[in-house]
C-alpha cells in the first residue's frame, strides 16, 4: 500500500509575475554581451537557430516569441510562436534580428527579454574590369590604365587580399599599382588599380575575400585573366527592337556577340515578369513557341564578361489581339440634342480595345458598300475628340438618304487576328434617348445576411445601353473588387451577401454602345439584415450558493432593431414565469442554491434569426493551480523510494462558498488509481500550499490530480505527471540554491549573487562579471576573500542528498556510475588558493576529496566533470578556502549531478579536468 505523509503550510501572496531569462541550445559560434546589456547570439548561414526562454512565476507565464527586423531587412516584420523554445532550420540571413521573449501570466507586468540574432556569411566574390585610355604629353603617347574592381557581400565586412598570379601584391613595393576602397561603399568592394599598363602587368588576378575564419566560414576567392586583348562586350540584334506579330505564331530572338575577351555570357529575362514557360534559351537566341497576348513584353539580352559594362538590347514584343468592339452614337453636340434630327449633323464614333492599338485598320460601310470621304461622309481614323484608338464617321447635315444601316469594321492588315464588326441602323424612329428606372418596391432591396438578391434598374432606349453599377460611397468597391459592374440587363446579382455589402449603389447607363448623352442615374439601397450581436456570447459566472446572481445579455447591434422575443432557459428548459421587455437589454436576477446551478441561456430573435447568451452558473470552486517552481521538489529515500513535494496555489478562493480542503488523487501511469485522500484545510488568498507524497518507486511515472471541495460541491480536478529523475541540474536561480545548505561547521558561507546585484565597488581583479551562461540576471555562489576573511577560512556548500538506486552496475561492470560536472571561476592574483570537490557519505560519516584546483585559472568560466561510483546515498561539498589577500573570490555555477558516465562531449573541460573515482 501507498504510504503517504502529508506536510501542509500556507505562505501569504504567493502570486509572483513573471521571469523570464534566454538561453541557446543550437549551434552558435559566439554568444555575448555588448555595451547596452543585449545579447548577441552569432550563428553561421545555414546552421540550427534554437532559442530557450527560460520562465519562472505563478501561475505559469505564456510565452510569445517576436522579432524585428535586422539589417539585412528593410522593413518592419513581426511572427508570433506561442512556444518556450524557438527553433529556425538553415537560419538566412534576412531573419537575422532582434528576437523577444515575452513572458505573461497575468500578474504584474510582462518579463520582455531579447537577443539579437547576427547571422554571418561569405558569398562569393564578383570580380569586374574596367578600362580608360588617356592622352599624354599633347597627345604623343597614350596611357592605359586598369581597374579591377572586386565586391562581396559579407557579414562581418570582409578582408581583400589581392595576389598577381600567386604572390600577393604589395602597394607600398609596387609604384604601379593603387589598392583603395572606394567612398561610397562599406566595406564591401575594394578597387585595384594598374596604372600606365606594363607588360607584367597582363597576368592572372586573383580577388580573395575572407572574414577571418568567423564560425569557420572558409575564405573565397575569384580570378581573372588580364590579357592585351582583355575588351568589353558588344551585342547584335537579329529583328527589330519593336517586333509585332500574331498569336500562335513561333518567335525567335537572337543575340550575336560580336566582341568582348573572355567570350561573354548571354541570358535573356523578361522586364517585370519571369520568361514563358514555354520559352527556351539557347546560345544567345530565345524560342517563344505558339505564342498568346500573355506573351506581349519587353525581353532583354544581357552580354556580361565582367569587363566593362554589360551590353544590352531589348526587344518589345506584341502579340496582336483585339477585345470588345464597342460603338457610340453622338448627335449633334452643337445644337445640344439628343435625338436624330433631319439638317443637323450626327457622329458614329467605334473603338476596340487592341494591342497595338495604333496598327487597328478601321473601314466603314453604308449599307455594305465602302464609305469614302465626301463632303457629307467624313471618316476620322483617329478622332481627337474621343478616346485615342477611336475612329468616327461625321454624318454632316443629315439628309433622308443618310438614313442607313453603317458598319464599322476593324482589323490588322496583313494578319490572321479575325476581324471584327459592327451594325448601327441610323433612322429618327430607330434611335430614341434611353430611359433608367427603379422598379416599384425595389428602391430598397432587403436581404438575410449570406442571402442572395438582386438589385434591378430598367433601361429602355434604341439601341438600349448597357447599364454600369458602383457604390454611392466612391471609397467603396463593388463585391468583385471592382470599381464598377457593367450588367446587358441592368439586374446585378450578388450572392453570400455580408453586413458590409449594405448602403446604397448606384446604376447609369454606359456611354457605349448606345446614344452618347448625358448618364441616366439612379440608387437602390441595399438592407442587410442578420440576427442580434449580444455580449457576452459565454461567460462563467461563480458564486456563493444563497447569494443574489444578475445575469445581464447586451444586445450590441441588430437589424431589424426591434426584438421579437425574448426567453430565458436554464438547463435546456424554459423559464416561464420571466416575461421581459422585448425592447431592452434582458437580464435575470436569481437566489442561487445548490438546485439551480447549471447552464443559463437568453435566446434573442429579431424575427432574422435568433442569437444567444450563455452562463455557466455555478457554486463550484475554481480550480487550483500547480506552483512550477517548486525547487527540487523530488527528494530521494531509503530504499528504491522516493518523494514530491506538490505545491499550489487556490485560485479566487472566496468566490464561492467556503473550501473545506482537497482531494488529492495519485496513479500509477501504467495502473489503476493508487491513492486517494481529502485534506482539511482553507485555502488563503494568495496562499502557498504543499502536499507531500512519500514511497513512490523509482523509475515510474505518477499523474497527480488535485479538486476544491466546498460543502455543497467539488470543483475540476487538475492533473500535473511527475517522475523521478536522476538528472539534478542547479544554477542557484531561486533564492533556495536548490536544496544545498551552509555547512554549519566551517568559517564563512558562500553567497548567491548575480552581475545586477555585485557591489560596485567590489574589487575589479577578481570574481565572475556573469553567470557562466553570460546573462546579467543569472545568479551563481562565491566566495567573498574580502575582510575579514583571513587565510586558511573556510567555506562549504552541501548538495541535498542523493541516493543511490543501483548498488551494481551492468552486469560485469561494477558500481553504478554517476557524472558530477560544474562550472569554477577563479580568477585574481597569486592570492587564489584552493577549490575542493568532496562527496560526503551521511552512512560513514566520512568525506572523500575527489577533486581540487588550486591557483589563479584566468578571467572565464571552466567546467569540470568528476566521474564517482559510491556504495550508498551520498551529498557533493564545495569547499573553498581563502588565500592570502582579497583579489581570491572563487565562484561556481551549473552545477549537475546526472546518473551513468559523464556525456563524451562534456568529458573534456576547458581545462581538461576528467577524473573517475571509486569510493
Amino acid at each position: 500500500a501507498l504510504k503517504t505523509d502529508v506536510f501542509l503550510s500556507c505562505l501569504l501572496q504567493y502570486y509572483s509575475p513573471a521571469n523570464a531569462k534566454i538561453v541557446h541550445e543550437g549551434q552558435a559560434c559566439v554568444v555575448k554581451d555588448d555595451n547596452i546589456s543585449e545579447r548577441i547570439y552569432t550563428i553561421r548561414e545555414g546552421d540550427h537557430l534554437m532559442l530557450k526562454c527560460l520562465v519562472k512565476g505563478h501561475p505559469r507565464p505564456q510565452v510569445r516569441w517576436t522579432k524585428t527586423a535586422g539589417s539585412a531587412s528593410d522593413k518592419f516584420q513581426e511572427t508570433s510562436i506561442y512556444n518556450e523554445t524557438l527553433r529556425i532550420e538553415g537560419i538566412q540571413r534576412v531573419q537575422g534580428g532582434r528576437y523577444y521573449c515575452k513572458a505573461d501570466n497575468g500578474v504584474g507586468v510582462a518579463a520582455i527579454k531579447s537577443i539579437r540574432v547576427d547571422v554571418q556569411y561569405l558569398d562569393k566574390p564578383v570580380l569586374t574590369v574596367h578600362q580608360t585610355i588617356s592622352d599624354v604629353r599633347g597627345s604623343f603617347y597614350q596611357e592605359k590604365t586598369v581597374f579591377l574592381r572586386c565586391t562581396v557581400n559579407s557579414n562581418p565586412p570582409a578582408r581583400f587580399i589581392w595576389k598577381r598570379g600567386t604572390i600577393p601584391i604589395e602597394q607600398s613595393k609596387d609604384q604601379g599599382v593603387d589598392i583603395y576602397e572606394p567612398l561610397y561603399t562599406q566595406g564591401e568592394t575594394e578597387v585595384l588599380k594598374l596604372k600606365n599598363l606594363r607588360l607584367k602587368d597582363f597576368a592572372n588576378y586573383t580577388c580573395q575575400v575572407s572574414v577571418r575564419n568567423v564560425c569557420e566560414i572558409p575564405d573565397s576567392s575569384v580570378t581573372f585573366l588580364l590579357t592585351i586583348g582583355t575588351t568589353p562586350p558588344a551585342l547584335r540584334l537579329s529583328v527589330n527592337e519593336s517586333l509585332v506579330v500574331d498569336p500562335g505564331k513561333d518567335v525567335t530572338l537572337s543575340c550575336e556577340v560580336t566582341a568582348g575577351l573572355p567570350k561573354p555570357t548571354v541570358t535573356w529575362s523578361r522586364y517585370l515578369n519571369p520568361l514563358p514557360r514555354n520559352s527556351l534559351v539557347r546560345d544567345g537566341t530565345l524560342e517563344l513557341r505558339s505564342v498568346t497576348p500573355a506573351d506581349s513584353g519587353f525581353y532583354n539580352c544581357t552580354a556580361v564578361n565582367n569587363v566593362g559594362n554589360p551590353a544590352k538590347r531589348n526587344v518589345n514584343l506584341l502579340v496582336r489581339s483585339m477585345g470588345n468592339l464597342t460603338f457610340q452614337i453622338t448627335p449633334d453636340s452643337n445644337k445640344d440634342s439628343e435625338s436624330i434630327q433631319m439638317g443637323r449633323d450626327l457622329k458614329l464614333s467605334c473603338h476596340v480595345d487592341a494591342e497595338p492599338q495604333d496598327k487597328v485598320n478601321y473601314t466603314w460601310y453604308q449599307n455594305a458598300v465602302l464609305i469614302y470621304n465626301s463632303d457629307s461622309l467624313i471618316v476620322l481614323h483617329s478622332d481627337p475628340d474621343m478616346a485615342p484608338g477611336t475612329s468616327s464617321l461625321e454624318i454632316v447635315d443629315m439628309k433622308f438618304h443618310d438614313q442607313a444601316t453603317y458598319s464599322c469594321v476593324a482589323n490588322f492588315p496583313g494578319s490572321t487576328v479575325p476581324e471584327l464588326r459592327v451594325d448601327v441602323n441610323i433612322t429618327q424612329n430607330s434611335v430614341t434617348p434611353p430611359i433608367l428606372t427603379v422598379p416599384e418596391g425595389g428602391q430598397v432591396v432587403s436581404v438575410r445576411e449570406g442571402g442572395t438578391t438582386e438589385l434591378v434598374c430598367l433601361v429602355d432606349g434604341k439601341p438600349r445601353p448597357p447599364v454600369l453599377w458602383s457604390r454611392a460611397d466612391k471609397d467603396l468597391t463593388m463585391p468583385t473588387g471592382e470599381w464598377a459592374v457593367e450588367t446587358r440587363d441592368g439586374r446585378l446579382r450578388l450572392t453570400n451577401v455580408t453586413r458590409d455589402l449594405m448602403g446604397a449603389y448606384r446604376c447609369q447607363t454606359a456611354p457605349y454602345n448606345g446614344l452618347n448623352v448625358k448618364p441616366r442615374q439612379a440608387q437602390v439601397q441595399l438592407n442587410v439584415q442578420y440576427a442580434p450581436v449580444l455580449d457576452p456570447v459565454f461567460q462563467d459566472v461563480r458564486s456563493p450558493n444563497y447569494q443574489f446572481v444578475t445575469l445581464r445579455c447586451i444586445i450590441q447591434k441588430s437589424n431589424p432593431p426591434h426584438m421579437a422575443s425574448i426567453r430565458w432557459t436554464r438547463n435546456g428548459e424554459p423559464l416561464t414565469s420571466l416575461t421581459p421587455n422585448p425592447q431592452e437589454n434582458p437580464q435575470l436576477k436569481f437566489k442561487l442554491d445548490p438546485n439551480n446551478n447549471g447552464t443559463y441561456k437568453c435566446h434573442v430573435n429579431n424575427g432574422v434569426g435568433s442569437s444567444t447568451c450563455t452562463f455557466n452558473i455555478s457554486s463550484r470552486p475554481y480550480n487550483a493551480e500547480f506552483y512550477f517552481d517548486t525547487p527540487n521538489p523530488i527528494r530521494n529515500l531509503k530504499g528504491n523510494n522516493f518523494s514530491y513535494n506538490l505545491q499550489w496555489t487556490q485560485r479566487e478562493p472566496v468566490a464561492t462558498d467556503r473550501i473545506i480542503g482537497y482531494w488529492v488523487n495519485v496513479r500509477n501511469m501504467n495502473q489503476m488509481n493508487l491513492f486517494s485522500k481529502q485534506i482539511d484545510k482553507e485555502p488563503v488568498k494568495g496562499g502557498l500550499m504543499s502536499y507531500i507524497l512519500t514511497d513512490l518507486k523509482i523509475p515510474l511515472s505518477y499523474e497527480i490530480r488535485l479538486a476544491p471541495i466546498t460543502t455543497y460541491s467539488t470543483g475540476d480536478y487538475v492533473s500535473r505527471t511527475i517522475k523521478y529523475s536522476e538528472h539534478h541540474v542547479c544554477g542557484f536561480e531561486d533564492k533556495h540554491i536548490c536544496g544545498f545548505s551552509q555547512d554549519r561547521g566551517d568559517n564563512f558561507d558562500w553567497t548567491r549573487q548575480n552581475h545586477l546585484t555585485q557591489n560596485p565597488k567590489r574589487s575589479s581583479n577578481t570574481g565572475p562579471e556573469m553567470d557562466r551562461s553570460g546573462t546579467k540576471e543569472g545568479c551563481y555562489m562565491y566566495i567573498e576573500a574580502s575582510s575579514p576573511r583571513v587565510m586558511g577560512d573556510t567555506a562549504r556548500l552541501l548538495s541535498p542528498l542523493y541516493n543511490v538506486t543501483a548498488a551494481r552496475g551492468p552486469k560485469g561492470s561494477g558500481r553504478f556510475p554517476y557524472c558530477i560536472s560544474f562550472f569554477y571561476h577563479m580568477k585574481g592574483k597569486q592570492t587564489v588558493y584552493l577549490l575542493n570537490l568532496l562527496v560526503y557519505f551521511s552512512i560513514a560519516s566520512v568525506d572523500t576529496k575527489v577533486w581540487s584546483l588550486i591557483g589563479n585559472q584566468g578571467p572565464d568560466w571552466n567546467q569540470a566533470n568528476i566521474i564517482v561510483n559510491p556504495s550508498g546515498p551520498f551529498q557533493v561539498v564545495f569547499q573553498a578556502i581563502r588565500g592570502s589577500g582579497y583579489e581570491g573570490d572563487i565562484a561556481i555555477d551549473d552545477v549537475s549531478v546526472t546518473k551513468g558516465k559523464c556525456k563524451q562531449e562534456n568529458s573534456v573541460s576547458n581545462t581538461g579536468m576528467y577524473v573517475t573515482i571509486l569510493l
